[in-house]
């Protein structure tokens, strides 16, 4: 969470980040003055990315170019929209890093800060 937050405040965004457990479930919120939508989509992103063990960027694509859209969003509570990804440690998902408040790419790159840093140590 901390170098997730560092990202975003090097950046002057006003974002919520979420980090969930292996079961979707919150561990860590915050909510960097964002907008109180942001709170919910923030966790649907994390929740995506340990749902579908990728980030929620693949799913965005994958919609994108027409293939498995009904398959994606039959699945209860997807959020197929780049920011969130999987934190991977020792090759084993243990848990999601969900973002959002500005551009999508944006949101993913705070994401990515967030479990790069907790994957490095």
């Amino acid at each position: 969470m901390v170098a997730a937050e560092a990202e975003a405040h090097k950046n002057g965004w006003q974002v919520v980040i979420s980090i969930v457990d292996t079961g979707g479930h919150l561990v860590m919120l915050e909510r960097l003055e964002a907008q109180t939508a942001s709170v919910d989509i923030s966790i649907g992103k994390a929740r995506t990315a340990v749902a579908f063990r990728r980030p929620s960027k693949a799913l965005e694509d994958s919609m994108a170019t027409g293939g498995s859209t009904l398959r994606i969003l039959a699945v209860r509570d997807a959020m197929p929209l780049q920011g969130g990804v999987p934190i991977i440690v020792d090759g084993k998902i243990i848990g999601g890093i969900g973002r959002s408040g500005v551009l999508a790419s944006q949101d993913e790159l705070v994401a990515k800060a967030g479990a790069e840093a907790l994957m490095a140590n």
